[in-house]
C-alpha cells in the first residue's frame, strides 16, 4: 500500500526558481529508499515537504490518500512519522531514555509513566544500547551512539513512516554500516518505510529503491 504519495509536487522559496519541478513519487511500507543528488540538489527540501515542515507550491502530497496540508501537521509529525536528523537534534542535558521518553509525552501516547520507562528502554535495548547507556547524558554517548538514540526516539511512537536525514554524515564507517542495517531491518522486518537522503554508496547499495534529483526533477534509477 502507498502510505505517502507525491503527485506533481513543485516547490520554491522566492516564486521564481523552482527547487522542485513537477515531481512524482510512491512510497510503501517495507521498503528502505534511497534520495541521491548533489548539494543544493533540494534533497533536505523535499524531506520538509515529505514531513510537512513545508508546503508545495503546487501539487499535492498526500499520507494514506490525504493531503497532508489538510490533516494537522503537529500530529502528523508525532504519530504517523519519525524523523532522524544528521546532527541527532537530542537534548544534550538530558539523558538518552529521558530524551525517548520525552518524544513520548510530545505524541501524548497513551500509556502511564512506569511504562514510558520501560518502552523507551525496550526501544533503546533494539538499537543496541543497554540501561547503563540509557541513563548516560546524551554528551557522554559517542556520534553513533547518540544517532542510536536519535532513532529509537523517532520509534517510541511506533510511527510507520521513518524519515532519515544524512543519517550517517557524521559518522565512521563502520558505524554507518551498523545504523543503515538497523534501519533496514525496521524497512524488511518491521515493514516501516524508510526514506532516507544521502550522498552515501553505503547506503545507495543498501537501499530496495533509489531515486536521483537534479535540476529538480526526481527520477528513480533503473
Amino acid at each position: 500500500m502507498n502510505i505517502l504519495k507525491i503527485d506533481n509536487v513543485s516547490f520554491s522559496y522566492d516564486k521564481e526558481k523552482l527547487v522542485l519541478k513537477n515531481i512524482n513519487a510512491n512510497f510503501k511500507t517495507g521498503i528502505i529508499y534511497g534520495i541521491f543528488g548533489r548539494s543544493g540538489a533540494g534533497k533536505t527540501t523535499l524531506l520538509s515537504l515529505l514531513a510537512g515542515l513545508e508546503t508545495p507550491s503546487s501539487g499535492i502530497i498526500s499520507y494514506k490518500d490525504q493531503d497532508i496540508s489538510k490533516i494537522n501537521n503537529d500530529k502528523y509529525r508525532s504519530t504517523n512519522m519519525g524523523i532522524v536528523f544528521q546532527s541527532f537534534n537530542l537534548l544534550p542535558h538530558l539523558t538518552a531514555l529521558e530524551n525517548v521518553i520525552l518524544s513520548m509525552n510530545i505524541s501524548n501516547i497513551k500509556i502511564n509513566d512506569k511504562e514510558k520507562k520501560a518502552l523507551a528502554l525496550t526501544l533503546l535495548k533494539k538499537v543496541g544500547l543497554d540501561e547503563t547507556k540509557a541513563k548516560r547524558k546524551v554528551l557522554q554517548l559517542s556520534g553513533g551512539e547518540q544517532q542510536r538514540v536519535s532513532i529509537a526516539r523517532a520509534l517510541s511512537y511506533d510511527a510507520e513512516i521513518i524519515l532519515a536525514d544524512e543519517p550517517t554524515g557524521n559518522l565512521d564507517r563502520d558505524t554507518e554500516e551498523d545504523i543503515i542495517n538497523l534501519l533496514t531491518k525496521l524497512a524488511h522486518e518491521e515493514n516501516k518505510c524508510v526514506i532516507i537522503i544521502s550522498h552515501s554508496e553505503y547506503v545507495k547499495k543498501a537501499s530496495d529503491k533509489v531515486y536521483f534529483l537534479a535540476n529538480g526533477n526526481l527520477k528513480e534509477a533503473q
